[in-house]
C-alpha cells in the first residue's frame, strides 16, 4: 500500500515558476498524490509526465489571465494556488539601484497579488481554495544584502493574513511556507568554507532537500491542515527560531 495521502478527488493545482527547484519539487510533489497539477514557465521547456507547462511572466497580468485560461480548459478551476516565482538582485542598500528593488518586489510581491487575485475568482464560487505563498526566512529573519528580496518576501505574510480575514468564511486558506537554506545547485557549487560559513547558523547542520519543503506545500494544502490559515510555517533547520 502507498505512502502518500490521496486526495478525495484531484484537483487544478498551479505552482508558479515551476519548472526547476522548489517549484518543480512541489508540482511533483502534488502530480504524485493524484492532483492535476500545472506550472508557469517563462520559457517553455520539457516537463515531467503528469505536469502541464503553461507559458507566463507573473509580471505581466495579461500572460498571467492567458495561463489560468489554459489550465481552468485543461484541469478545471484551480482550487490550490503556490505562488513561488521569484527572483533575486542582491545588493547592499548603499549601492542597490531602484531598479534592482522595484523589480524585485514586482516580481515576488506584485507578482503574488496578480496571481492570487487571479485564482481566488474560481476558490470563491467553489467555495473552496488553498493559497499558498512561498516566503524565504531571509524575509522573517532578514539577510544583509537582501533588502529588496527580504522586503518581498516579508510582505508575503500580510497578504496571507489578510486574505484569511477577507475570504476564510468561504472555505479559503492563506498560508506561507518559508525556506531556509535548500540545497540547489547553487548551493552544490559553493566553496567548502562558504558552506561551512553558512551551515554554522543552522542548528540542523545541513542544507534542506528541495522535497522537504514540498512536502510541507502538499500538508498545508490538503485535508488535515483546513483548519489552518494565516500561519507561516519555516523550512529553516531552527535558523529563524520563530522570527
Amino acid at each position: 500500500m502507498s505512502d502518500v495521502q490521496t486526495q478525495p478527488e484531484p484537483r487544478s493545482v498551479l505552482v508558479t515558476g515551476g519548472n526547476r527547484g522548489i517549484g518543480l519539487a512541489i508540482a511533483r510533489a502534488f502530480a504524485a498524490q493524484g492532483d492535476k497539477v500545472a506550472v508557469t514557465v517563462r520559457t517553455m521547456c520539457d516537463m515531467p509526465d503528469g505536469i502541464l507547462a503553461v507559458q507566463a511572466d507573473v509580471t505581466d497580468s495579461a500572460s498571467l489571465d492567458a495561463a489560468f485560461a489554459e489550465v481552468e480548459k485543461a484541469h478545471g478551476p484551480v482550487t490550490v494556488v503556490v505562488a513561488n516565482a521569484g527572483i533575486t538582485k542582491d545588493q547592499l542598500l548603499m549601492r542597490m539601484s531602484e531598479d534592482e528593488f522595484t523589480s524585485v518586489i514586482d516580481t515576488n510581491l506584485t507578482g503574488a497579488y496578480r496571481t492570487v487575485k487571479r485564482a481566488i475568482t474560481g476558490m470563491v464560487r467553489k467555495k473552496t481554495g488553498r493559497v499558498i505563498l512561498i516566503s524565504s526566512v531571509s524575509g522573517l529573519y532578514g539577510a544583509p544584502g537582501q533588502f529588496n528580496y527580504s522586503a518581498s518576501k516579508a510582505g508575503l505574510v500580510g497578504m496571507a493574513r489578510s486574505l484569511t480575514r477577507e475570504l476564510g468564511s468561504r472555505g479559503i486558506t492563506a498560508n506561507v511556507v518559508a525556506p531556509g537554506f535548500i540545497r540547489t545547485e547553487m548551493t552544490d557549487a559553493l566553496g567548502e568554507d562558504k558552506k561551512r560559513e553558512y551551515l554554522a547558523n543552522v542548528p540542523a547542520k545541513r542544507f534542506a532537500e528541495a522535497d522537504e519543503v514540498a512536502r510541507v506545500v502538499t500538508w498545508i494544502a490538503g485535508p488535515d491542515a483546513a483548519y489552518i490559515s494565516g500561519a507561516v510555517i519555516p523550512v529553516d533547520g531552527g535558523l529563524g527560531m520563530g522570527h
